[in-house]
């Protein structure tokens, strides 16, 4: 089992990174790829888990310990497989997500792709009171404002609806936002993705 893996990001798509560690590439599914830029020479640390099926072997990856911690801790729920877990994890406020759990709000659970009321229910039942050593990390408080502005379409917004439909989110879901996205000035694909994530949790 792998811990973590260093090396360069050659490749960021909407539904995975390559990360180049000595002349290999990994590819590796991970919540929000535009967290991460292409670069010869910036050596980055993603943490990861590997998850081997009949069918295929999928390494899995994490910006930092926390994230995969949540993820082990999710899969660990019946009902919720690594793609969902993913999805849950894309949203970047996790400590809204852990207050949830601890507070058996089922309601917000729901707004993830796939999770339906009786898996928001299985969540709450597995893992209330299993939180609470990730609950004070400083690395879970939530994301940053971003900065908006005027109106403009990009391939970096493109990139983010993308994102969002490889995260399980419906096309009529992921239209509902475009114009609201699209009147945003966002400079990077995450920082839509991140807004985009926002808005649908506020459904």
């Amino acid at each position: 089992m792998y811990e973590y893996l260093k090396g360069l990001v050659t490749a960021v798509s909407p539904y995975y990174v390559v990360l180049e560690v000595q002349g290999v590439g990994y590819q590796l599914q991970v919540a929000n790829p535009y967290r991460y830029t292409e670069s010869t020479t910036d050596i980055v640390q993603i943490y990861v888990y590997q998850a081997v099926r009949d069918t295929d072997i999928t390494l899995f990856g994490f910006y930092d310990l926390d994230e995969k911690q949540i993820f082990q801790k999710l899969i660990s729920v019946s009902g919720i497989g690594p793609k969902s877990a993913l999805a849950i994890l894309a949203n970047s406020d996790h400590s809204g997500l852990i207050q949830a759990i601890m507070n058996d709000d089922v309601s917000y659970l729901t707004k993830f792709p796939g999770v339906g009321k009786k898996t928001a229910q299985q969540i709450v039942l597995d893992l209330k009171g299993k939180l609470g050593d990730l609950e004070q990390t400083e690395t879970l408080a939530g994301q940053t404002a971003i900065e908006l502005g005027t109106p403009g379409e990009s391939p970096e917004l493109n990139d983010a609806l993308a994102a969002l439909t490889a995260l399980g989110y419906s096309a009529r879901e992921v239209k509902a936002i475009t114009k609201t996205l699209a009147d945003l000035n966002a400079q990077t694909t995450d920082q839509y993705l991140r807004e985009g994530l926002r808005l649908l949790m506020k459904k």
